[in-house]
């Protein structure tokens, strides 16, 4: 198993607050706004100034732009407006240093496009939150793509933000550890729909769906699971679903031996750049107001669209295969609709006129 790199500055919270050193750009910022109150201090006791006044002349010295004084100085006027312009040169240098160093070493451009992520972030909802950016975590950020849905990727190792960053896609992220809460509440937990814990590590796993459901009771969580054993543990914790992908695959190759025609229509249909055909699931509270609590053969789907409601989630979770057409859809349940992608369309068009 490939070791986790150490949290530093690219995958760390590090890329918000910005490095403390020496050059520190909220140092720089102190410096000028306790410049400021300084002058502005002096000049109403020295000189009797009002406020704006003696803001005024602060920004005329400071910036040396030669404007006339608002009357003229006492002699312990001018003696602090000296003092006033040598210590402004002083926090000028260091400015103009702060500036240097970080356009010159590119955390400068690095915190403006970070604040920009942070910003497109908050204004996210309903969005999926993915931990781990691995190979599940970077198939799972296709398929979300392709069905555009926005999501944010959680990811704390230095190489693989790094790749992200690089990345000719624009992949919103949080480059630091999903098990904190406050980096799940800075990727939105509040306003997701659901997350998705990708990593290998099935303890980490159970760490992140225990920090996830405590933060958003009603949050979807769907962990990944390397172990059999781990798969109650998620359970209780708090996962909806458990997935083991190698359990998944040997089921798979298995009925390709024991069903093989079966396997491969059903394959065909997920294979979504090669088929025509595709599955939606519709909920009842997306449904318009007119087809809400209604038999399944009023709403005219077939006749109207040509898909076919090919299973129905009833409120308590179970589904039925073929419903009949005279069930009646309840709040809290849903169907699932076959059909190619033309029908598909008439059937979102169709809903859309209803509305």
């Amino acid at each position: 198993m490939k070791k986790r790199s150490p949290i530093k500055f690219i995958g760390s919270r590090e890329l918000y607050t910005l490095p403390k050193t020496f050059l520190n750009i909220r140092t720089a910022r102190a410096l000028v706004l306790s410049e400021i109150i300084l002058g502005i201090a002096g000049y109403m006791y020295l000189e009797e100034y009002s406020l704006l006044d003696a803001f005024y002349m602060v920004v005329i010295t400071i910036s040396t732009v030669g404007f006339a004084e608002v009357r003229q100085l006492s002699p312990l006027g001018k003696l602090f407006s000296t003092g006033l312009i040598l210590l402004n040169i002083g926090v000028f240098a260091y400015l103009l240093a702060v500036f240097s160093y970080y356009v010159a070493d590119g955390k400068f451009f690095k915190s403006i496009h970070i604040s920009l992520i942070r910003k497109k972030i908050l204004q996210l909802e309903n969005h999926v939150i993915i931990c781990g950016f691995g190979k599940y975590g970077q198939e799972i950020c296709s398929n979300l793509s392709r069905h555009n849905i926005p999501f944010v990727v959680v990811e704390r190792d230095i190489e693989v933000v790094e790749k992200i960053q690089q990345s000719d896609e624009k992949i919103l992220y949080v480059p630091d550890d999903a098990t904190k809460d406050e980096v799940l509440q800075e990727a939105g937990i509040a306003k997701a729909k659901a997350l998705i814990s990708a990593l290998p590590d099935d303890s980490e796993n159970l760490f992140i769906v225990l920090t996830a459901r405590q933060l958003s009771p009603s949050l979807n969580i769907i962990s990944r699971a390397s172990e059999a054993r781990s798969q109650r543990k998620l359970e209780l914790a708090g996962a909806d679903h458990v997935i083991m992908p190698e359990q998944i695959g040997a089921f798979y190759m298995a009925t390709l031996v024991s069903k093989p025609g079966a396997t491969e229509f059903f394959s065909y249909l997920t294979r979504e750049m090669d088929s025509d055909i595709g599955i939606e699931e519709i909920e009842y509270e997306s449904l318009p107001s007119s087809c809400q609590g209604i038999a399944i053969k009023d709403l005219h789907i077939r006749k109207k669209t040509g898909t076919n409601i090919i299973a129905y989630r009833a409120q308590e979770g179970n589904y039925v295969v073929n419903p009949s057409p005279d069930t009646v859809l309840k709040a809290n349940s849903s169907f699932i609709v076959l059909g190619n992608r033309k029908q598909l369309e008439a059937l979102e068009g169709y809903f859309e006129d209803l509305k």
